[in-house]
């Protein structure tokens, strides 16, 4: 049947056009973006996943950085400890001397005043120990700790070391010195059990250290590997969409072909009536 109020064959083309066009915009965002779903609308389920992944990417971010925080005020202690190591070799050193009976009252003299610029360089040392606000070794905290996991419900926790003088590590007294070559071999006994004692919080901080460096390896892998599978949910295959575009564009040129053809069909009615 000729009529000029319904074009069907327009209706058709038309509709065909615009799902052509609607691919076509979809298409063209997935190359700009990379991303076959960049939103909500593209697949609920998938964006609402990939959401869901990147929330714990973003917080093994925050993790390492909360780890190279503590590694950071670790190593400092570290440092201070083994510079105090190698002060309390050189006090033995000078204790051991003043322990000898046959030097005169001015040799000893001379040592103690070594002895106890030394000793007081150990309180520096203690002092200044400080990264981001944090001294791992003075007393003033009672340990550091570091996020372990995405949602901050486990932790990396390393216990504070007191090396100051006097304290629970080194043994030797913020007043110590000698003046006899008796009071000479207590400071050298009590530097002793000192180094001793040093070896074993430099140990324990060392350990601290290296766990904390190890849990960081570990999160950059799991990081690493979920934005890997975030990719593989969202990303778009370009090589593919690529295609698909050059597909799509010749649809759309012989939509807008097919439309016009359609549309022209009324105008044939004209010749029923010459």
């Amino acid at each position: 049947m000729a009529t000029i109020n319904t074009n069907a064959g327009a209706m058709i083309a038309l509709q065909n056009l615009n799902k052509t066009n609607s691919e076509l915009e979809q298409v063209q965002t997935r190359i700009n973006t990379g991303l076959a779903v960049s939103s909500a609308k593209d697949n609920g389920g998938i964006y609402a996943i990939a959401q869901s992944m990147r929330a714990d990417v973003a917080g093994y971010r925050a993790v390492g950085n909360s780890i190279d925080l503590a590694v950071s005020t670790v190593d400092v202690a570290l440092a201070a400890g083994e510079a105090i190591s190698d002060i309390l070799i050189e006090m033995k050193e000078k204790a051991l001397a003043g322990t000898d009976s046959s030097l005169d009252a001015a040799s000893r003299t001379a040592l103690n005043e070594d002895f106890k610029a030394l000793r007081d360089q150990i309180s520096t040392i203690v002092s200044n120990a400080e990264f981001n606000g944090t001294n791992l070794i003075d007393n003033s905290v009672a340990s550091i700790s570091a996020l372990a996991n995405a949602d901050g419900s486990n932790s990396i926790t390393v216990l504070d070391e007191n090396l100051s003088l006097g304290g629970g590590v080194v043994t030797v007294a913020a007043t110590a010195s000698f003046g006899t070559a008796a009071a000479a071999s207590t400071q050298a006994a009590a530097i002793a059990t000192s180094l001793d004692n040093l070896n074993a919080s430099l140990a324990r901080l060392g350990t601290g250290s290296k766990s904390l460096e190890i849990h960081k390896t570990f999160v950059g892998k799991l990081s690493d590997a979920l934005e890997r599978g975030i990719g593989n949910l969202v990303d778009a295959d370009l090589a593919k969409e690529s295609a698909r575009l050059q597909s799509l564009q010749v649809k759309q040129q012989l939509g807008i072909q097919a439309l016009s053809i359609a549309n022209s069909a009324p105008s044939a009615i004209l010749g029923y009536f010459r």
